[in-house]
């Protein structure tokens, strides 16, 4: 039955403004930490309904992005049923094949799964996510000259693809994660904003 999943993403990292990696750069000081979560509005997997579900991803990418490897520790929401959390992590393993299984191709290692409470909001195009008490980012796209924000579309790397990604930097980043290693605090680095609808 696959998937059909559509609702918005909120991602920021250590990269300095722009992420080099959404276009196939290496990363600003060679290595990158990110955090990437994913908001479902809306959709099923294999038939189960998993609207309004959000699932992360707190990674270091080693290198260039295209070459993977990443570590990773999965987070997901603590408000989702047993049978929710395994439908959404068999998509977010690539065991359900689609355009979320391009993606999580990258990771070399997952270093841990965790349930953990996410916020996730977007309001006036200001985003706002917290997972957990370790890690939380507050984040804003560019505005072009029309006032509309700016967009980066067709970019080599998206994690959200197939859409246009509003791109922005984040007025705080904290991560605090003793597995990967992290312990960020960073202002008005790389952010990303966008929405999705993954369908496989």
């Amino acid at each position: 039955m696959g998937y059909q999943l559509e609702g918005k993403l909120l991602e920021v990292c250590t990269c300095n403004v722009l992420c080099p990696c959404w276009v196939g750069e290496d990363p600003d000081g060679g290595t990158c930490d990110t955090v990437i979560a994913w908001h479902i509005d809306k959709g099923t997997v294999n038939g189960l309904d998993v609207s309004g579900r959000s699932l992360a991803v707190l990674a270091h990418v080693p290198g260039n992005i295209l070459k993977g490897n990443w570590r990773a520790i999965v987070f997901v929401d603590d408000k989702s049923t047993p049978q929710q959390q395994e439908a959404l992590l068999k998509v977010w393993t690539g065991k359900l094949g689609g355009p979320v299984a391009d993606l999580v191709q990258l990771i070399g290692e997952v270093a841990g799964v965790e349930r953990a409470p996410i916020t996730f909001a977007i309001e006036k195009g200001r985003g706002n996510l917290r997972i957990g008490s370790s890690i939380e980012a507050e984040l804003a796209p560019f505005q072009g000259g029309t006032g509309q924000p700016t967009t980066l579309l067709d970019s080599v790397f998206s994690t959200i693809p197939g859409s246009p990604a509003y791109v922005g930097k984040a007025a705080s980043f904290k991560a605090k994660n003793p597995v990967l290693g992290f312990n960020i605090d960073l202002q008005n680095h790389n952010a990303i904003q966008g929405s999705f609808r993954f369908v496989a």
